[in-house]
C-alpha cells in the first residue's frame, strides 16, 4: 500500500500529493486521524483528502484507512521498514538495519527532484558564504556538510545551537545561502532561522520532507523521506539519507567548479602530507 502511494506521487495533483506525503510520513497517525486533522497537517482542504483517496482507487477515506491499516504490521511498517524488537539476535539486527538502509537509499530516487538538485547546486556555486543549520542528528549532518564544502575554498560554517543560528541568520546577505536540515521540517526554532535568512535576502535550501512547514519557507527543497520509528529510536536511516543528499550536492558543486575545485582539493591534500603519525619516532600528527 505504501509502495503504491509512493509510485503514484508523480501522477497526483500538487494538493493531493501533500496528502500522500502526509500518509507516507506517519501512516500510523494517518489511520487514526480525523479528516479535519489530516487536512490541517497536509495544508489542504478536507475535500482534497477525499479526492486523494479516490485517486488511489478507494471510495473514500474510511476505505483507504482500512487498506492502509491492513498493510501495516502490529508494530512496524512492512513497506521498507522492518522494525527491530527485543527478541532480535545480532544476525536479525544486521539484516534489518542493512535492509532498511539500502531500501531507503534506493527509494530516495523517487522522492528527490533532479530539477531541485540542479537549482540547489546553482545557488551554491554562486554563494559568497554557505551556512549549514541543523539540530540534534541533523546538526551532525550540518557539521559533515561544512567539513566537505570548505575544501572547495568557499566560506562555510555549520551551527547546531539555535541561539547562534538565529544570530547568524540575521546577518546573512543576498549573496549567501543557508542550508537548513531537518527530518520533520517542523521545529519552530529552525523555521524562525529560515525566515530570518530569507528576510535578509539569503537563499534557503531545505533538506527536509516535502510539504513540511520548512519546505514551504524554502527557495529550494530537497525531499528526504523515510518511514522510521523516531519515537522509540534515534533516527538512523533519515540521517544517512541526509548525508547522501549532502554528498550529491558536494559532488555536483565540484563538477560545476571544475578545475577550481580540483586545485582547492589538491591544496588541502598537500597540507596533510607528512602529517601522519610516525610510529617509529612518535612524531607528527595523524591526518584527519
Amino acid at each position: 500500500m505504501l509502495n503504491q502511494i509512493s509510485l503514484s506521487l508523480s501522477a497526483l495533483s500538487g494538493a493531493e500529493r501533500k496528502v500522500a506525503e502526509c500518509a507516507l510520513a506517519d501512516p500510523k497517525w494517518f489511520v487514526h486521524a480525523a479528516v479535519a486533522d489530516i487536512a490541517r497537517r497536509s495544508g489542504v482542504s478536507q475535500p482534497t483528502v477525499i479526492r486523494f483517496c479516490r485517486s488511489m482507487g478507494f471510495k473514500g477515506l474510511p476505505e483507504f484507512k482500512i487498506a492502509l491499516s491492513a498493510d501495516m504490521g502490529n508494530e512496524g511498517m512492512p513497506f521498507v521498514h522492518e522494525e527491530l524488537n527485543a527478541q532480535d539476535d545480532m544476525a536479525a539486527v544486521m539484516e534489518k538495519v542493512l535492509g532498511n538502509t539500502a531500501a531507503a537509499i534506493l527509494g530516495a530516487r523517487r522522492f528527490l527532484d533532479e530539477a531541485e538538485l540542479e537549482r540547489a547546486v546553482s545557488l551554491l556555486v554562486h554563494a559568497r558564504r554557505i551556512e549549514f543549520y541543523g539540530v540534534g542528528n541533523s546538526g551532525i549532518v550540518a557539521q559533515d556538510a561544512q567539513h566537505k564544502f570548505f575544501r572547495f575554498g568557499i566560506s562555510t560554517v555549520a551551527y547546531s545551537d539555535l541561539h547562534i543560528q538565529l544570530m547568524a541568520a540575521a546577518v546573512l546577505s543576498d549573496q549567501d545561502v543557508a542550508v537548513v536540515i531537518s527530518k520533520s521540517g517542523t521545529p519552530s526554532g529552525l523555521l524562525d532561522v529560515a525566515a530570518a535568512a530569507k528576510a535578509n535576502g539569503a537563499a534557503v535550501i531545505a533538506v527536509t520532507r516535502a510539504g513540511s512547514p520548512l519546505a514551504e519557507l524554502a527557495d529550494c527543497v530537497l525531499n528526504v523521506f523515510t518511514q522510521e520509528d523516531s519515537e522509540r529510536y534515534t533516527p538512523m536511516v533519515s540521517r544517512l539519507l541526509q548525508l547522501t543528499v549532502i554528498d550529491i550536492l558536494a559532488i555536483g558543486l565540484a563538477l560545476r567548479l571544475g578545475e577550481t575545485a580540483s586545485l582547492q582539493l589538491e591544496k588541502g591534500k598537500r597540507s596533510l602530507q607528512g602529517r601522519h603519525v610516525d610510529a617509529g619516532r612518535g612524531k607528527g600528527q595523524e591526518a584527519v
